[in-house]
């Protein structure tokens, strides 16, 4: 039997908080985690790009997870995004009708991200925006930050923007592209580092 001297801390084993993984990238990714919209639905739009570390290189193995609310800004209530088939347990993914407004998705060898959901509604005196989870080797603790979209009016009333150094807000606003999609970078450290969010 080995006792462990917790006032000893070269004889307490790590745990997953503890230690950096990335264990997630294999059970955490589901087929078409970053297809939230429904299928054809015309509020549709794209979000994507890259996770990058301090060196200003990108992250393969990172890990984002969205949240966004509907189009009038209304939270879903709706049962999950990773449904099973209830016979055999087998993933049946999402069912193409309904909005979750939440997905999962991992970086490619590139570092590269994408989603499609739908452009969110404002919530209350916030503009609009995609609650973002980040999760990534080096990191002990996942981050949380948000996308904004440029252009929108409310932008200069946000009440969190309204709390970011007017030369980082830039960081978390993402940019429409000649294509019609949105890029957002997630910088985890260094010049353009993204402001990340802490919660109380």
């Amino acid at each position: 039997m080995t006792t462990i001297d917790i006032n000893n801390p070269e004889s307490v084993l790590p745990t997953p908080s503890h230690t950096v993984g990335p264990w997630y990238g294999y059970a955490l990714p589901f087929e078409g985690g970053g297809d939230i919209a429904p299928v054809g639905h015309p509020e549709t739009i794209a979000v994507h790009g890259y996770v990058y570390d301090g060196n200003g290189a990108p992250v393969p193995d990172a890990f984002v997870e969205v949240w966004g609310a509907d189009p009038e800004g209304n939270a879903s209530t709706i049962d999950g995004s990773m449904r099973r088939q209830p016979f055999t347990g087998g993933y049946l993914g999402r069912n193409g009708v309904e909005f979750t407004g939440w997905g999962r998705i991992e970086t490619d060898a590139n570092g590269h991200w994408a989603v499609r959901t739908l452009r969110p509604g404002a919530r209350g005196e916030s503009a609009p925006y995609l609650a973002v989870v980040i999760f990534s080797r080096g990191l002990l603790n996942h981050l949380y930050t948000r996308i904004y979209f440029a252009g929108d009016e409310a932008l200069a009333t946000d009440p969190v923007l309204r709390q970011v150094d007017a030369e980082r807000r830039d960081t978390l606003i993402a940019q429409r592209q000649a294509d019609g999609t949105y890029r957002f970078d997630i910088r985890l450290q260094g010049e353009g580092e993204t402001v990340f969010l802490e919660f109380t």
